[in-house]
Formats: structure tokens, C-alpha cells, sequence
């Protein structure tokens, strides 16, 4: 969720697109570097748990489960670290992270320059594409310019994230007071506008709107092409010295298979709600 450009993956479009999930933009460290032990330490990280399938709350046993929480737990033990899990809103995580309130925050965050000036990245572990989520009765549109040309469509997006932004810039106008935009506070909430007709489209990754469809195949569908595509790294202070263990071990488990098992399980075996 971090985003100029940023959320998830198009999964459904094919076993191609799927194989491009663990393609990173920047070089990473290499699958050769050796793993540090860091002693047990202790590190705390933040999420909003609002972003399936990589961390949500799973509605039938309300644990926080997901991709990125797999992921992190495999890195704890490669690295020796123990994890302590806070929650935030979206809004206030990278400002947060960037005091040095948390050691890590981790929640679809799209590796951006401009974050970058406030916070480190570590290397990409996924890529992600976007597209609009819409009501499977949807026919008045099927994709961005044909939205636009719609006089009074409404489209749902949290303020600061590349869905916005691309609802902006690529979708409207340029005016991000555009009062076709309406905005919420988490992703979940947009989603509930679209389904019950206060929006008409919602921008999403291909992860999250493919659960989404997954799980209400009457209710949801994508329609369009690829309207972006960026790369997830977690976030750290700036300096931290979590960074090249955390770049060693994202290294290892892309070596070694374990991102392309973690892709495999959330984005092609587990269905949102079942």
C-alpha cells in the first residue's frame, strides 16, 4: 500500500504474470551473501493488517495472517530475531517509521524516490500491477477512459496511495479535489462503497482485487489492463542497520524457493473467505 504506484499483483492474469511476482526493480543482495545471526534481537514491526492477502485479519479465527506475515516469520528465524507486532494506519506509517517509533513496517509499501528521502527500503520482494475493481454488473465502463468520459462516476481510494494518485494524474484531471474521488480511510472501507453502489470502481492491485473477486465472484470483478506497475519493499529508519540483514535474507528465501512458495499459497491456493 505505500504507493506511486503501489499494491499487489496480477496473479490472474496467467502463470506469466505470476512468475514476475518476485521480480525485483532494484538489484538485490546476493543469494550468496551470508545470513547474520543478530543474537535473538528484538524487532518491532508495524502494519495495518488491511491489505489481503499479504496481512489482514482473518475473519473466521481473527488472527493476523498473510503473505507478508509468512515472510517475516521465515526471515526471523533465518536472521535470529525475535518479532513484535504493532498496528497503525496507513496515514501515519512512514512518518512513524521515519521518527524511529518502530524498527520496520511492512504493508505493500511501493518502493518510491520520494519515500525514500524519509525512509530506507529494503530490496523489492514482490511486483505488483494494478487494476479497477467494479461490480460484476458493471457494463457502463471497462477501463480508465471510459471511466472518465462518465460524467458522474465515483471512484474510492485512501489519500496518499498510488491508487489515488493514479485515479488523479492518469484516470481524471490532475486535481486531486477532484469531487469524483471519494476518499476512506482504509482499503476494506472502499471496497465496501463499491459493493454497496456509493462508488462505482475502486484501483487495487491484482492480489488484493482478485481475493476480493475470489471471494464474491457476484459482487466483484476487474476489468481493464495493467494500469501501473511497482515494486514492495519493507521500510526501515533511515540508517537502520536491519537493512542488509534483511536484503540477505529476502536474497536467501528468493534462492531457495521460499517467495516463490509464499506466491504460490497466497496468491494461487488460498481463497479470501473460504
Amino acid at each position: 500500500m505505500g504507493r506511486i504506484f503501489d499494491q499487489s499483483v496480477g496473479f490472474f492474469c496467467g502463470l506469466a504474470a505470476f512468475t514476475g511476482l518476485a521480480v525485483a526493480a532494484a538489484a538485490p543482495a546476493s543469494a550468496t551473501d551470508a545470513v547474520p545471526d543478530l543474537g535473538g534481537r528484538e524487532v518491532v514491526v508495524v502494519t495495518e493488517n488491511a491489505y489481503p492477502p499479504l496481512q489482514f485479519v482473518d475473519p473466521k479465527t481473527g488472527d493476523a495472517i498473510g503473505w507478508e506475515y509468512d515472510a517475516m516469520a521465515d526471515i526471523a528465524k533465518r536472521l535470529n530475531i525475535e518479532i513484535v507486532y504493532q498496528n497503525i494506519s496507513w496515514d501515519a506509517m512512514i512518518a512513524a517509521v521515519s521518527e524511529g517509533q518502530f524498527d520496520l513496517g511492512m504493508t505493500g509499501i511501493t518502493i518510491r524516490e520520494d519515500r525514500a528521502e524519509k525512509v530506507d527500503f529494503s530490496d523489492a520482494y514482490m511486483r505488483s500491477e494494478m487494476f479497477m475493481l467494479v461490480r460484476a454488473d458493471e457494463t457502463r465502463f471497462t477501463d480508465g477512459p471510459s471511466f472518465a468520459a462518465m460524467e458522474d462516476g465515483l471512484v474510492g481510494a485512501q489519500p496518499g496511495t498510488t491508487p489515488f494518485y493514479v485515479a488523479v494524474y492518469d484516470m481524471l484531471d490532475g486535481d486531486e479535489a477532484n469531487p469524483r474521488i471519494k476518499l476512506f480511510e482504509t482499503f476494506g472501507a472502499s471496497v465496501q462503497a463499491l459493493r454497496v453502489g456509493d462508488v462505482d470502481t475502486v484501483l487495487t492491485d491484482g492480489t488484493a482485487g482478485q481475493g476480493y473477486v475470489d471471494a464474491n465472484p457476484d459482487v466483484f470483478k476487474l476489468t481493464g489492463d495493467s494500469m501501473g506497475t511497482e515494486d514492495f519493499g519493507f521500510i526501515f529508519p533511515r540508517g537502520s542497520d536491519l537493512v542488509a540483514p534483511m536484503n540477505a535474507a529476502i536474497a536467501a528465501m528468493k534462492a531457495d524457493g521460499t517467495i516463490d512458495a509464499l506466491n504460490k499459497k497466497w496468491f494461487l491456493d488460498y481463497k479470501l473467505g473460504e
